[in-house]
């Protein structure tokens, strides 16, 4: 084929258009209105990603009691003290700032209390009702308002584009552009661009029940990985304890049941109709999401499980007119899969949710790539071994605007485009192209390989034997795929063309999970080895950090350094950490 590239200039490149990439193009406009921005996106801006998906809601610290210093000490501990203390610091602090801007700036309308209060509800592992919301669909409130804004600014839109490879500079000075393709057309686009924000979020699709958007497939780590920067705390997937369980035909099967279910007092029962949590937790169904996962799964292994294989959630003890009224969004879509949520009982089943590992970036979102940023769940270091519930939106929308600023300041410092290395363009479009080249397969086979692979061998419960497995697995199934093509050279809307790179994408992160995993031999967290089921020393606690060369992955063990707070102290009068109430 032809291998005509065209080529776009534009002073900041953002990949993604989830809460990350949104809020970064409105605070880098802010901060220099003049600036050209342009936001690419795999599917449709404000339409696809995560963010929109959220539905319980955003944690901030206003309610009169509750404090930052709180926040923070939920966050640290509910990660295990595994976080990088002044990135969780960040986002505790900044959070109050972005809430009050979505809300009196960008005009997002959450839930109030009849005094004109934001209303903030309970999610596990807090030690304070923090999380604010809109009912139980506040993603889309946050997504909605945040493209209305960008599509009133004038920015550049390159919807249904791909990014295949972050283009470095031939001078090795820095980040040059991205190369992309253009998914309408097929053809290939190469944009230059001084600053460039990695925004495209994780979305640990690898696993055979999974929350994310279809079009998650960890592409901005596996462009990250290839480019050699280091990737941390990879072994970090989070399972949401609560994903519809709808059966084996639909999509809808791995959908989040939100936390707010469990925090309102729901029940969760095996298959014999049994509440099981009170014997793994004392918190029971309040306990923190890797808890209950852990708790389900062993139901599950156990054989104690509805027709579907999974467990039931039930809420109709707390009155059903009262459960429509306060999780609307969760009953509609139960209704949708012929199940009544506020009546009756639901299958559900743990559900891989979010990644809290990712690039290693530094406070004002940079990485080691020079003009290259990241925000959102494409980082790690935020939320160590488990997230909060509320924190990942937070997240997003705080680091999505710090990262902004921080590329509007980078071109004002004097930022130029560079001459790009003709040898990475040309590696990405060899890699795009390797499909075309072998004969026909059948990727739905590879893909559901993978998921049970995943699932089975790297998901909830996970020991020396199975881990080491999966690495010989996912190298067969690497192998495998190499050598399968597509049956249609048309490249125009070739959705076979983008599952093939899809499956590469997930393939390669799930070998970067798997290797931090192994080398992790401790538990803690959404990690939990059953050859290694203590902690260890928190003192002594080490992130992993996985780099990739020409010779395959190194991984290393790094010291936290416990910059704010070190395990045994805390920034709370009396105590370490959120209360026994609600924490682990």
């Amino acid at each position: 084929m032809s291998r005509d590239i065209e080529t776009l200039r534009t002073d900041i490149l953002i990949i993604g258009s989830g809460g990350a990439g949104l809020m970064a193009a409105l605070h880098a406009l802010q901060a220099d209105p003049e600036l050209d921005v342009t936001i690419a996106v795999k599917g449709l801006i404000g339409k696809c990603g995560c963010t929109r998906m959220v539905q319980g809601g955003y944690n901030v610290a206003l309610a009169p009691g509750d404090s930052v210093e709180r926040h923070f000490m939920d966050t640290i501990v509910g990660g295990k003290w595994l976080p990088r203390q002044d990135l969780a610091w960040k986002l505790v602090e900044k959070a109050v700032e972005r809430i009050h801007e979505l809300e009196n700036e960008l005009g997002c309308f959450f839930d109030r209390n009849p005094d004109g209060s934001l209303h903030q509800k309970a999610f596990a592992g807090q030690s304070f009702d923090r999380t604010v919301h809109k009912g139980d669909l506040t993603g889309i409130e946050i997504v909605n308002r945040l493209m209305e804004q960008v599509w009133a600014r004038g920015v550049n839109k390159l919807e249904e584009h791909r990014a295949i490879e972050l283009v470095p500079a031939r001078d090795g000075s820095g980040i040059a552009g991205v190369l992309l393709i253009d998914m309408r057309t097929g053809g290939y686009r190469y944009v230059e661009a001084k600053a460039v924000l990695l925004a495209s979020g994780g979305g640990p699709t690898m696993y055979l029940y999974h929350t994310p958007s279809g079009d998650k497939a960890c592409d901005g780590m596996g462009m990250a990985l290839r480019r050699g920067l280091p990737l941390r705390d990879m072994e970090m997937v989070q399972f949401h304890p609560t994903g519809l369980l709808a059966g084996t035909d639909t999509r809808m099967t791995g959908t989040v049941l939100e936390e707010g279910l469990r925090g309102a007092g729901g029940y969760l029962l095996n298959g014999d109709g049994e509440r099981f949590m009170a014997r793994y937790h004392a918190h029971g169904e309040r306990a923190t999401r890797d808890i209950v996962s852990r708790a389900i799964y062993a139901e599950m292994r156990d054989g104690r499980t509805t027709p579907n294989g999974g467990v039931y959630i039930e809420m109709a003890h707390l009155g059903p007119e009262n459960v429509a009224k306060r999780f609307k969004g969760m009953v509609e879509r139960c209704a949708d899969c012929g199940f009544d949520l506020a009546g009756g009982r639901v299958e559900v089943v743990p559900t891989a949710h979010y990644m809290m590992g990712g690039v290693e970036f530094e406070l004002d979102c940079a990485t080691a790539l020079p003009g290259l940023f990241a925000a959102g769940e494409d980082c790690g270091g935020v939320h160590g071994a488990n997230r909060l519930g509320g924190n990942g939106v937070a997240n997003s929308t705080v680091f999505g605007g710090v990262a902004g600023e921080s590329m509007a300041a980078f071109v004002h410092a004097g930022a130029s485009w560079k001459d790009a290395d003709p040898n990475a363009i040309e590696a990405g479009l060899d890699r795009a192209e390797r499909p075309f080249a072998a004969n026909g397969g059948d990727l739905s086979h590879l893909r559901e390989r993978l998921w049970r692979l995943m699932w089975d061998k790297v998901g909830i419960l996970r020991d020396r034997e199975g881990l080491s497995d999966a690495m010989t697995g996912l190298g067969d199934l690497r192998a495998e795929l190499h050598e399968t093509g597509l049956a249609d050279g048309d490249r125009s809307f070739n959705l076979t063309w983008h599952d093939w790179m899809n499956l590469e994408s997930q393939i390669d992160i799930s070998a970067v999970i798997a290797s931090a995993a192994l080398a992790r031999e401790d538990s803690r967290g959404a990690h939990y080895r059953e050859d290694f089921p203590d902690t260890g020393s928190l003192e002594e606690t080490r992130f992993t950090r996985v780099t990739q060369s020409d010779a395959g992955l190194t991984l290393e063990m790094v010291p936290v350094e416990f910059s704010i707070i070190a395990p045994g102290q805390s920034l709370i009068d009396d105590e370490a950490g959120a209360p026994p109430t609600a924490a682990e």
